[in-house]
């Protein structure tokens, strides 16, 4: 009797391995799922998958949102790489989190991070180039006139390795002017300091900067876009500007655990854009600044080969450290 139970069983567990991929993926999901945010709450990628979590809900259940910041986003990261790609575990970041530090961190490499399976591009904020009230440039060519008089004398203040340092070492190489780099854990400091003049200037998203600039604060002088914000229609882009190499854009997305059946991807995905087609999301991320992105997992993957290149160039030449 017992080797017949055996003989049933294993039986049982072989046709439970050759249900048709497709039926398995109708019980989808079958818990609630989890989208890892590898930043502190209250920032505006934190408010983003908060927006996104509540707009699937209704059709995929409880999303719960966990916050896991620290290592500059790679402990939330390598928590969702490590996840069962089974859809309910996921990752949402921005461009450093999910192209420039898995592609250039030693850690993560040597850890075994491999990647990701995209799911959907979200959202896309530029930044903004302000000053703060005691620098006297009216214009981005009146501030690398003033740079170039002054070698070395202007600062502006990032988080070490996040893009808003990158933004700041790229319009330095492409405008051909020196200044120096401040250290800041994040924005808020970074801002609360430029506003009261200790630092000079600095490169932060619409989304943070909006609410000083609409209220006098702090003086814009480029986005970085490719076109004119639509928040800050009056401000001139850095291409308009004169420096055409200074083109960047904060977006983030969805991603998944590499291995993610593709049926669930796809089931994702298409929650995603409905979600950024409804009237109250869309007017949620223009008060942030944002516009909506959207579009299939294929166009995500072209934006991280588009992406990823031009940042480890960037990397490089400045001897910017991720690890």
């Amino acid at each position: 009797m017992k080797t017949i139970v055996t003989v049933v069983s294993a039986l049982v567990a072989l046709a439970a391995s050759l249900v048709d991929p497709a039926a398995a993926q109708e019980k989808y999901p079958s818990r609630p799922i989890k989208i890892i945010v590898p930043f502190p709450a209250g920032g505006p990628i934190d408010v983003m998958a908060r927006l996104i979590g509540a707009k699937l809900s209704p059709g995929l259940g409880q999303v719960i949102i966990e916050n896991r910041p620290g290592g500059g986003s790679t402990i939330g990261l390598k928590a969702a790489a490590a996840a069962e790609p089974d859809g309910h575990t996921l990752l949402y970041g921005g461009e450093m989190t999910l192209s420039v530090i898995p592609a250039l961190s030693k850690t993560l490499e040597n850890e075994g991070v491999k990647g990701f399976a995209p799911i959907a591009l979200v959202s896309s904020v530029p930044f903004v180039l302000v000053v703060g009230p005691h620098v006297p440039a009216k214009s981005v060519q009146e501030l690398i006139a003033y740079a170039k008089a002054n070698p070395g004398k202007l600062n502006f203040g990032a988080p070490t390795g996040a893009t808003p340092q990158f933004v700041g070492e790229l319009f330095k190489l492409k405008a051909g002017i020196d200044f120096v780099h401040i250290p800041y854990r994040g924005a808020a400091s970074t801002v609360t300091d430029m506003l009261t003049g200790q630092i000079d200037m600095a490169f932060e998203p619409t989304s943070v900067l909006l609410a000083h600039i609409h209220e006098g604060k702090t003086r814009p002088l480029a986005v970085t876009g490719a076109t004119r914000s639509a928040v800050l229609p009056d401000i001139p882009t850095m291409i308009e500007s004169g420096v055409p190499g200074v083109v960047a854009t904060s977006w983030t997305g969805l991603v998944a655990p590499l291995g993610t059946p593709p049926q669930i991807v796809a089931r994702l995905n298409k929650a995603i854009n409905d979600a950024l087609k409804t009237q109250d999301m869309l007017d949620a991320l223009r008060r942030l600044g944002a516009d909506p992105l959207g579009g299939t997992p294929q166009d995500f993957t072209a934006m991280l080969a588009r992406e990823t290149p031009k940042w480890i160039e960037l990397v490089k030449a400045a001897g910017i450290k991720i690890d």
